[in-house]
């Protein structure tokens, strides 16, 4: 079993009757999001949906907010930015950024599960600045460099 992270959630007013993020199965990774909102998102207009909550994360930690692939496939609707970031010193309510890449418009009703939320460690770097870079077999080959699409 994984571990389990506390993280403070706060309803906000239009959160009210909302079922807060949660898993569907018990082997899922991420939880459910649902929207707090009804709006239709237009093709190639994105918007930032109201989930209705605020959450305090500890610090060494980070929300993932990642597409639902049911709505990527079927109806071309995901996060543009994936995955997006909750940082952990962020307290305001946390939206969604929604594209809408089909051609029509997609209606979003309160309640529909929109997105999922990841909970994962944060890694800080720490630069090292040097003159030279250890030499790699790769080396300044760029995108494509190391093969796969004959096209690239």
């Amino acid at each position: 079993m994984a571990d389990r992270v506390p993280i403070q959630i706060k309803r906000l007013p239009h959160g009210h009757g909302l079922e807060l993020p949660a898993y569907a199965t018990e082997g899922a990774a991420g939880m459910d999001v649902l929207a707090a909102e009804n709006m239709i998102l237009r093709p190639g207009i994105p918007h930032a949906v109201a989930t209705g909550f605020a959450v305090g994360i500890p610090d060494g930690y980070e929300i993932q907010v990642r597409p639902r692939s049911g709505l990527a496939l079927k109806h071309g609707i995901t996060v543009p930015n994936t995955p997006g970031t909750v940082d952990s010193d962020y307290r305001g309510e946390v939206k969604v950024i929604l594209i809408n890449h089909s051609q029509d418009n997609f209606q979003i009703q309160r309640g529909d599960r929109i997105a999922q939320l990841i909970v994962s460690p944060v890694t800080l770097a720490e630069w090292e600045e040097v003159t030279e870079l250890p030499e790699t077999e790769r080396g300044k080959g760029g995108f494509g460099s190391t093969g796969g699409y004959a096209s690239l």
